[in-house]
C-alpha cells in the first residue's frame, strides 16, 4: 500500500519546511506543499505527522552486527545485535564489521548477517576483514571480496596504534589500501579502508605517511574512534584539511577522561568550521568497550549500543545546533563517503528511509524502505529470534 505522510517538518537534511510525502515501492515518490488527490484505484494509508520533524533514517557505518568482544575469554563474546535495536534508534542502514575476533567470527558469517538484516527490512552492508593482517576474507583477497560479494563495500576495521593490532608496516598498509581503492574503481562501491584507531602514541602516523608517500586519494581512508584521545582528535582534525573523512564514535565518556564524548567532538568540529561533509558519527553497536590495565588485560568493559547514535543526535539538537548542521554527520555524509545510492537524503527517488522526531528530539517513528518498523517509540517489527 502507498503511504501518504501529511504535515511533516522536513529536514532533507536541509530544511524544506512543511511538506507532504507520498511513499510507495520502498521509494519516495512525491514531495509537495499541496494536497495530493489520488485516484480510487490507488488507496493510500494516510499518516498525519502534525508538524513533527521528519529526517532521513540514520546510517551507522560501524556496528558489530554479529557481536564483538572476545578479549576477555570465550565467554566475553558479545551476541549478535537484533533488528529492533537498530530501528528503535532510528537506524535504517548499517555497515557490519569484525573486530579483535576475526578468527572465530568470519567474513562469511558477517555477510550472512548483513543479508539477514536485509531480509528483515533493513539496508545492510559490511566491511571485509577485521583488526588484523593478513586479512580474513571470503574469496582470498580484499579486492576479490569487494568485487565479487554484493554486500562488501570496503575493508575494516583494520587496527592501528593498538596493542591488539597486527602491527602493520607502511608497505602492508599501502597494499591493503590500494586493494580497496582499485576494487572501488572497478565496482562503483566505496572502496574505503575503515580504520580502528587505538590509543597508542603513533596515532595516525601511517595514514599521514600513506598520503605523503603514495598516489592514493584521501577518501580511501576513514579512521574511526578518533575521539577516544584528545590528542588523537587534534591529529584527526589536521587530516580533515588533507581531505580525509573522520568518524566519531558515540561511546560513553567518563568525567575527567582523556577523551571527547561524541557530542563534544562534533561540537568542536562544527565550531572549527571545518569541511562540513568530512565528518561522520557511528555507534560501535555490539562492540566491546574495554578498559585495559598496564599489562594489557581488561579490568572493566561495556558494550556499544545502537541507541548511542540517536542519543548523540538528540544531545546536539538539545544544545541548540540547527538540524541542518548536525544531521549530515548521521545521514548524507555517511552516504557520500560510503557511496550508498538513495540513502541519507529525503528527495524524490530516494529510498523511503525516514525517522520522525518528537518535540524532545527523541526517535518516535521509523520507516525503512517504505515500511513502518517503529510507531510511537514501539517496535512493530522484530527480528525472527528476538
Amino acid at each position: 500500500m502507498l503511504e501518504l505522510l501529511l504535515d511533516a517538518d522536513v529536514y532533507a537534511p536541509q530544511p524544506l519546511g512543511r511538506r507532504n510525502l507520498l511513499v510507495g515501492g520502498g521509494k519516495i515518490l512525491w514531495i509537495g506543499e499541496d494536497d495530493l488527490e489520488l485516484p480510487d484505484a490507488l488507496p493510500a494509508n494516510v499518516v498525519d505527522l502534525g508538524g513533527r520533524r521528519l529526517v532521513p533514517g540514520l546510517i551507522d557505518a560501524h556496528a558489530h552486527i554479529v557481536g564483538g568482544g572476545g578479549e576477555a575469554g570465550y565467554a566475553s563474546r558479545v551476541p549478535a545485535v537484533a533488528l529492533s535495536r537498530f530501528t528503535r534508534a532510528g537506524i535504517t542502514s548499517v555497515v557490519g564489521l569484525l573486530g579483535t575476533d576475526d578468527c572465530v567470527r568470519t567474513t562469511g558469517e558477517l555477510i550472512a548477517l548483513a543479508r539477514a538484516l536485509c531480509e528483515e527490512g533493513l539496508s545492510a552492508w559490511c566491511w571485509t576483514g577485521g583488526y588484523h593482517l593478513p586479512p580474513m576474507t571470503l574469496t582470498g583477497s580484499v579486492r576479490g571480496d569487494i568485487v565479487h560479494v554484493d554486500r562488501v563495500i570496503g575493508f575494516g576495521e583494520l587496527a592501528l596504534s593498538d596493542h591488539r593490532s597486527s602491527q602493520p608496516t607502511l608497505d602492508e598498509f599501502l597494499r591493503v589500501a590500494s586493494e580497496c581503492h582499485v576494487a572501488g574503481l572497478m565496482t562503483g562501491k566505496a572502496g574505503v579502508l575503515h580504520l580502528h584507531m587505538g590509543d597508542g602514541a603513533r596515532g595516525l602516523e601511517l595514514v599521514r605517511k600513506a598520503l605523503a608517500g603514495s598516489e592514493l586519494p584521501p577518501r580511501v581512508f576513514h579512521p574511526t574512534h578518533v575521539n577516544r584521545k584528545r590528542a588523537l582528535f587534534e591529529e584527526a582534525l589536521e587530516l580533515v584539511e588533507d581531505g580525509v573523512t573522520i568518524d566519531i564514535t558515540a561511546f560513553p565518556v567518563e568525567e575527567g577522561e582523556d577523551a571527547w564524548s561524541a557530542p563534544d567532538a562534533l561540537t568542536r568540529y562544527l565550531e572549527d568550521e571545518l569541511e562540513p561533509t568530512r565528518v561522520t558519527v557511528s555507534s560501535d553497536a555490539g562492540g566491546c568497550l574495554p578498559h585495559f590495565d598496564a599489562h594489557g588485560r581488561i579490568d572493566r568493559w561495556g558494550v556499544g549500543e545502537p541507541a548511542s547514535l540517536a542519543d548523540t543526535l538528540r544531545e546536539m539538537l538539545a544544545r541548540g545546533w540547527p538540524a541542518e548542521c548536525v544531521l549530515p554527520a548521521f545521514t548524507s555524509n555517511v552516504a557520500s563517503v560510503l557511496r550508498l545510492a538513495g540513502k541519507g537524503r529525503i528527495e524524490v527517488g530516494a529510498d523511503a528511509d525516514l525517522a520522525v522526531l518528537d518535540p524532545e528530539h527523541r526517535v518516535r517513528d521509523v520507516m525503512a524502505l517504505g515500511r513502518w518498523h517503529v510507531r510511537e517509540g514501539q517496535a512493530l517489527l522484530r527480528g525472527r529470534f528476538e
